[in-house]
């Protein structure tokens, strides 16, 4: 008892100092439980499309997805799990597809996005701007973005894109896999040298409407002509750090010290090959071998003779298994951009269910962003740098949005179509 009555000082002065706690997952908890996790971006609703093709309208999407014969990275559960206060949902549609048809599968995402939060009203809500996060956040439901993922639907027209906006669509992205007529893709031939003349307009009318301009996808030429021209910070909704992975979807030293100067938040995708440079490289021989094998929808060595095509390739995969992708690399990401453009300039945008089920070691599913954050803690991040990374940042990039719009809420629309 004395020896215990003598080393109670010491135990004090030792809780006391004013360290950090150890207890990671109480310090997650406490910060998201103050400042909505948001994730930029999420696939699900195109996915459920996809595979489920109309059951999507009724399906029950509270729990077991992870547990279907193709997994998803997503359901109610796993947000749930995930301490999820924000999502983007995609509306994705394929860049392949002529301008109309993309606009009326855009316009049957949208209306699949609401249907998902008119159904479970009680862990979803629309929401538009940064206050409406907040509130929604409060009330302990996951507020419900819109993204529409590629330049390409809105067809070459302003009224489009305007419509997109009053139906609740807070991004677009400026392209996607492809260069479209006013606008370059990170994986397509350029065409323009980055943004034309109707581009720059798509981006003042997006600033106009308070929508963010969405730099994921596109070539950094047209990254740095929307850096230039935008009133408002930029996001890229789901992108890395070109340092650690070289590929042209990820955001390079030079354009992150833009970023920075724009007020813009890149958000950490966790897609294996914008992680690693290993796999990366990796994936791309696999397409090399895949095409050689003539897999779909290749032609090569085996055409017409499928099963012999399968035997190659799984042997193949066999001799030349994946390199290791880990939670902790998508953290060396967040580390790199905080350290280049500042930690106000790096947040979250994991593309769950818009990449198979190809993810790193550690974050296969909706339910691992504590862990995630855990690990910033874990080397040693501020609390209040964290809740930046978790949501704030892109909170203050969508009140500078909101602030640009009102800017200029006296500016009549700018040109309608493209010419």
């Amino acid at each position: 008892m004395k020896k215990a009555w003598l080393l109670a000082p010491l135990a004090l002065l030792l809780l006391g100092n004013g360290a950090p706690s150890t207890d990671y997952s109480a310090r997650v908890a406490a910060i998201l439980k103050k400042t909505p996790l948001i994730d930029g971006h999420n696939d699900w609703p195109e996915t459920m499309r996809e595979r489920e093709g109309d059951a999507r309208w009724t399906l029950d999407l509270r729990e077991g997805w992870d547990k279907k014969p193709v997994p998803y990275n997503t359901d109610i559960s796993l947000l749930r799990k995930g301490m999820v206060g924000g999502q983007f949902w995609s509306v994705y549609v394929s860049a392949n597809l002529p301008g109309l048809e993309q606009v009326m599968e855009t316009l049957q995402q949208i209306d699949l996005v609401k249907n998902i939060v008119a159904r479970y009203p009680n862990d979803f809500a629309l929401a538009r701007t940064a206050a409406d996060v907040r509130r929604i956040h409060a009330s302990g439901r996951i507020a419900s973005m819109i993204g529409v993922e590629g330049g390409g639907q809105i067809n070459g027209d302003l009224s489009i894109l305007r419509t997109y906006a009053e139906l609740g669509a807070g991004y677009l992205t400026l392209s996607h896999s492809r260069t479209i007529e006013w606008a370059d893709s990170a994986t397509d031939n350029p065409k323009h040298g980055g943004l034309t003349p109707f581009g720059e307009a798509v981006v003042h009318e997006l600033n106009r409407l308070g929508m963010l301009v969405d730099l994921s996808h596109v070539s950094e030429e047209t990254m740095q002509d929307a850096l230039r021209i935008s009133k408002a910070p930029v996001i890229y909704s789901h992108s890395g750090a070109r340092a650690l992975s070289d590929h042209p979807r990820n955001v390079s030293d030079e354009t992150l010290r833009l970023v920075a100067k724009n007020g813009g938040v890149v958000m950490v995708n966790y897609a294996p090959f914008y992680v690693t440079e290993a796999f990366r490289r990796w994936d791309a021989e696999r397409g090399a071998e895949r095409a050689r094998l003539n897999m779909p929808p290749f032609g090569g060595l085996f055409i017409g003779q499928p099963e012999k095509a399968k035997a190659a390739m799984d042997e193949w995969m066999r001799k030349n298994p994946p390199p290791k992708v880990t939670l902790n690399d998508v953290a060396d990401h967040i580390d790199h951009i905080a350290k280049v453009a500042g930690v106000d300039h790096v947040g979250l945008g994991s593309d769950f269910d818009g990449t198979g089920n190809e993810l790193p070691e550690g974050l296969g599913d909706a339910s691992t962003y504590p862990a995630l954050m855990a690990e910033l803690l874990r080397r040693g991040w501020k609390d209040a740098d964290v809740a930046k990374v978790a949501g704030g940042n892109v909170l203050r990039a969508m009140e500078g949005a909101e602030k640009a719009a009102a800017a200029m809420k006296n500016e009549l629309p700018v040109t309608t179509q493209l010419k």
